[in-house]
């Protein structure tokens, strides 16, 4: 995994789609177009992925995992009464053991 230390730190703190294609594009040589594209196609791949029920895995950095929950009451915190909420499917991050190190270290 090459390491992103070296790449631009964004002003607000968010690393964007563009700042991944940059980052391609300085990395390996392709043009600004091919980088952007190849940063696409990852993620078009993973939300395809994600869309049909598959988890994704990426080895030291983490996995995004489905997850479907049941219908439970909930309440309305302003005036307490009772309200059923739907089941659905929600997706969480889990970081790698490797990533939670990285972070751990910065902090």
């Amino acid at each position: 995994m090459a390491d992103l230390g070296a790449a631009r730190k964004p002003s607000v703190g968010t690393l964007t789609r563009a700042d991944l294609a940059d980052i391609v594009h300085r990395e390996i040589g392709l043009s600004r177009a091919e980088s952007a594209g190849i940063v696409e196609g990852i993620l078009h791949h993973m939300c395809a992925a994600l869309a049909d029920g598959q988890n994704v895995k990426i080895s030291g950095f983490g996995s995004f995992i489905l997850r479907d929950k049941g219908e439970r009451i909930g309440r309305n915190p302003k005036t307490g009464v009772e309200v059923p909420i739907a089941p659905r499917r929600v997706l969480t991050f889990r970081a790698s053991q490797i990533m939670r190190e990285r972070i751990a270290r910065t902090s």
